[in-house]
This record gives structure tokens, sequence and C-alpha cells, in this order.
């Protein structure tokens, strides 16, 4: 029975997996930032560490830990009204995470899986990415995580500490569903939609794949010391995806052929509003940008190295994402 530590257990991520974990027959203690009840079925051991940063005391929660997972971190934000939001990025998920690892060697941790980001190689790319694809993080949060990773290698390296970092694409499931709900709610109106001349490809994880990488990273020797990028094996464009979320709801969508440059000119049309009338719209240019941006990654690497296949398709992921509130 491993005993594991469970940072951001009370996150999205983190309620899908500490089930899983309990499932697998591991003991569960889980960091948490204030009081917070669990389920008595999970038999969870929860210790209260206050907010994440270099100051932390991990000592009580490191206690007999083989494992630690470490999901916790300060979310990309998209309307940020902090003055420096790199100096916070870097406070909590770069040296916060410094201060885990540190403790975590003094503790005699055996194994530290860190879940990090795709945005700690890029926000886009033309080029299908793979852990050999070079990192060139373009925002703060991207840039604090990628730190952290290097970070825990130099760290451990010279230790008995084992690392694992999984560099999840963008994770959707049920409890976190902003993205689709944004596309949903477009479809719903039954209107058509000016999106059907993207011809962009991006990657994405449903949170049971992305929980199955992590239970397997937790077993497998061969994931001792590796970087993994993770999706659902299967990239869509814009148009692909708006018509598979249809699907779901069971809403027809008609799709129009306006060009990208017509598109970004709406985006810069909503910024424009947005400035005036401090609401948030759908159509602004960060959410123009994501729907014509491409970020599609390769992850067969993980599958080679660990025998391992996303459990759910795309389909499947976006079913179980959709359906149970429609």
């Amino acid at each position: 029975m491993k005993n594991v530590l469970v940072t951001g257990s009370t996150g999205f991520i983190g309620s899908h997996l500490l089930p899983t974990l309990h499932q697998h027959n591991c003991q569960i203690t889980a960091a948490i930032r204030q009081k917070f009840e669990f389920p008595a079925s999970l038999s969870i051991k929860a210790i209260q560490v206050g907010k994440i940063d270099d100051m932390t005391d991990w000592q009580e929660a490191l206690l007999g830990i083989d494992t630690v997972i470490h999901l916790a971190g300060r979310a990309h934000i998209l309307h940020e009204t902090i003055s420096n939001p790199e100096a916070a990025f870097i406070k909590v998920n770069t040296k916060g995470t410094i201060n885990l690892v540190k403790q975590s060697l003094k503790a005699g941790v055996k194994h530290f899986i860190f879940v990090s980001s795709i945005h700690a190689m890029a926000a886009e790319s033309d080029n299908i990415l793979n852990e050999n694809s070079p990192c060139h993080p373009d925002s703060p949060y991207g840039r604090s995580k990628l730190q952290a990773e290097q970070a825990l290698i130099q760290l451990a390296k010279d230790s008995d500490m084992t690392w694992t970092i999984i560099r999840p694409t963008l994770v959707y499931g049920l409890g976190n569903r902003a993205n689709m709900e944004r596309l949903m709610k477009l479809i719903k109106r039954g209107l058509p939609l000016p999106f059907g001349a993207i011809k962009n490809c991006r990657s994405f994880v449903f949170v049971g794949n992305l929980v199955a990488a992590i239970i397997t990273c937790l077993d497998h020797p061969n994931a001792a010391n590796q970087i993994f990028l993770i999706s659902d094996n299967q990239a869509v464009s814009t148009p692909q995806l708006i018509r598979l979320i249809a699907q779901q709801i069971q809403q027809p969508c008609q799709l129009l052929p306006v060009p990208n440059t017509l598109l970004r000119f709406l985006g810069y049309l909503g910024d424009r509003v947005e400035s005036i009338t401090g609401k948030n719209l759908p159509f602004n240019s960060y959410n123009i940008d994501r729907l014509l941006g491409s970020l599609a990654v390769d992850s067969s690497y993980i599958q080679k190295t660990l025998d391992w296949q996303p459990p759910f398709t795309l389909e499947q992921g976006l079913a179980q994402t959709i359906q149970p509130e429609n």
C-alpha cells in the first residue's frame, strides 16, 4: 500500500483523482488550504497547510509519505487584476513547488509526481509538440511551471527520489467545462456560427484520462525521471469540436466560412466593448485566439514507455462532461 500526499486535493483534478487512489488501495493524505470535509468512505487524512508558497510548512503532511502528487498551483487567470502577475505565479507555482520538493527530499519521499502544464512549452504552436520539442512558454503561468519543472529535476538529481513530470493539454470533464460551456451556449442559440473556415488543430485531455495516466505513473517503474505529454490521443479543429458538442446536446449547428481576419476584428471590437462596459464578452481577442490557434501534441511516448492507452476517447469524454448536466 502506497502512502500518497496529494496537493490541490479539493480542486477539479484532485476531486477526480482521490476516489481513484482510494480504489487503488492507497493511503491518502490530502493537503488543504482551509478546513474541508472529504467523504468518509475515502478514509482521507486531511492536513491543513494554508496557502502554498516558499514558506509553507509541509512537515506534518509529509510524515510517512512515499509519493507526492503535486496538483496545486496558481491557475491561469483570464482577466488579471494584480499589478505583477509574473511574481504571483512564481511565488506559488515555482517557489511553492521548490519548497515542497526540498521538504519532500528531507522527509525521504521516494517519488514526486508533478502535474505541470503544456503551457510550460507553449500556449500555441503550429507544430505538433512532443517531449523533445523546445520549451518557449509565452505567459507568466507557463514560465512559472517550466521553472518549477527545472528546479525539481535539479534538486532531485543527486538524491534517491525519482520524479515524473506530466504536462496535460487543456483538461476538461464534469466540474470544469468552462470552454465547452461557452461553445454550448453559442450552439444552443440556434444561430449560424462564423467558425466554418477555421483550420486549426488542438489536443484536449479528459480528466478521466489524466487520472488514469497519474495512476499508471504511480506504479510503473519506467515512469521514473520522465516527462510525459498527456492528451486524448485525438486532435481536432474548432469546427470539429463544435460539431461533436452539438451532437452531444442534440442541437443542429450551421457553421459559416468567415475569414480569420474578420474573426480577429470581431475580437478587437469585443475588447473595446469590454473596456467601456466592464463586462466579459464571448467574443474578445483572447477567446478568438483560442478558437483560431493550434496546440496539438503527440502523446505516443507515454504509451510506448508505460504501455498505456487513454481509456476514454474524446467523444466519450465529451459525453461524460456534457450529458450529466443536460
